[in-house]
């Protein structure tokens, strides 16, 4: 049964007073330019939209006040249209259904000149039935995303033909609500922005404390006694990880670190498991001890081969194969695992990796790597103590930010559907 004030459509149930347009309706479809990144030029003097940058770089709009693209020159522009503010160009290819039809709205262009280029759609609103700054949220809504997934085609490439994309319908709100959901919505984005840009800027700001206090360019007040000169293999001992396969992975409840984990979940330390294995793969897995550093012994390449993490829990836990365990005597761990990724260490577990198509490190390669750090481990403590700081200041914002994304999804669902109404007239 369908509520008061609501109607029930072809794309499902909308508020009475929203009008149901099709593409065909609203858009004029323009011409697109076919250059390929190897086109583009540094000097040109006009700014090319490439698709695979609308699937990588942005979300509902693009700003040209905070963006510059590629270009290309003005001998290259043709007769190709010039980009306005409120136009939508939307990607025709993607490789997943997630990207299928990707759009955005372009902002303030004012005296920038730019074209949408390879694989793109550009629509321009024709009637003037979308309000600028609305169109870029509608166009990306789960309304819309249910039409344009049941219209894809393609095995290894998705898109949706012009034709096809001419029958999709759109749900149009009157211009005063479009405002407000407008509204409600970029105010949003500009949290999210303002979130993104201020963990961007105490990342810097860690990177610069680390060089500094890792490399004794800057001591702490109270410490002045040398640093020393060290192999890993007079600091601790070595062994290696054992056991679990792929698909024992998740067969239990017991914590394990996986040495492919280690390049894509952690930086430094431990923070959270994705493995859990059963007791049974526990007994051929390798039980780990707070403070051990665990070293990724495969990788792809040389750059990245013996990424390093501290496992500081002070619970159980174990390590499965190809990752290279180091247990340190007096040596504060934490420390260790900030110091052992730096650009000076990483340049020397490079030299020593083995392999093309896969580059392994051993056990004996990473016993020669040197080190100099504080020989007083209060100083180590007190260093690693503020890069936790810095990493727990980090973190909060990062949980911050993806609660305001979640408020943000939430949001669109509820206002691009008219299930939740901004205007008190309209409700």
């Amino acid at each position: 049964m369908v509520a008061d004030g609501y109607k029930q459509t072809d794309i499902g149930v909308i508020p009475e007073d929203w009008e149901l347009k099709n593409f065909k309706e609203v858009f004029t479809f323009l011409t697109t330019a076919t250059y390929s990144r190897a086109d583009l030029t540094e000097d040109g003097s006009i700014q090319y939209l490439h698709y695979g940058d609308i699937h990588t770089k942005y979300d509902f709009t693009l700003d040209f006040d905070k963006y510059e693209l590629p270009h290309i020159s003005a001998e290259q522009l043709r007769k190709y249209p010039l980009l306005k503010d409120g136009d939508i160009v939307m990607a025709d290819a993607s490789e997943d259904y997630n990207g299928i039809c990707k759009s955005i709205e372009i902002q303030n262009l004012t005296s920038k000149k730019a074209i949408a280029g390879l694989h793109t759609f550009l629509l321009r609103d024709k009637n003037n039935m979308l309000i600028n700054g609305f169109k870029g949220y509608i166009a990306s809504s789960n309304l819309l995303k249910i039409q344009f997934d049941r219209l894809a085609t393609g095995m290894k490439v998705f898109g949706v033909s012009k034709g096809n994309l001419l029958t999709v319908q759109i749900p149009v709100p009157p211009k005063q609500e479009q405002q407000a959901i407008a509204t409600a919505l970029s105010d949003t984005d500009e949290l999210i922005n303002s979130l993104e840009k201020l963990i961007a800027k105490k990342e810097a700001i860690k990177t610069g404390t680390m060089q500094e206090l890792l490399t004794g360019k800057k001591r702490l007040d109270g410490f002045s006694g040398e640093w020393e000169e060290k192999t890993l293999e007079t600091l601790g001992k070595f062994s290696k990880g054992s056991g679990v396969k792929k698909d024992e992975a998740n067969s239990g409840d017991i914590p394990c670190i996986r040495y492919g984990e280690i390049y894509t979940l952690h930086n430094e330390y431990i923070k959270r498991f994705d493995s859990y294995i059963s007791k049974e793969v526990m007994l051929t897995a390798k039980k780990l001890k707070r403070g051990d550093i665990l070293f990724a012994g495969s990788g792809e390449t040389k750059e990245e081969i013996g990424k390093c993490v501290a496992f500081i829990g002070d619970f159980i836990s174990y390590a499965g194969g190809d990752i290279v365990i180091f247990s340190p005597r007096n040596i504060d761990s934490l420390f260790m695992g900030y110091y052992l990724n730096t650009p000076k260490i990483a340049m020397q577990k490079a030299s020593k990796g083995q392999g093309d198509a896969v580059v392994h490190i051993s056990a004996s390669s990473l016993a020669d790597i040197q080190v100099i750090i504080p020989k007083d481990i209060q100083e180590q403590r007190s260093i690693s103590g503020i890069l936790f700081n810095m990493d727990k200041s980090i973190d909060a914002l990062r949980t911050k930010l993806s609660k305001v994304k979640a408020i943000k999804e939430g949001m669109m669902q509820e206002l691009l559907t008219g299930r939740t109404r901004l205007l008190k007239d309209m409700t």
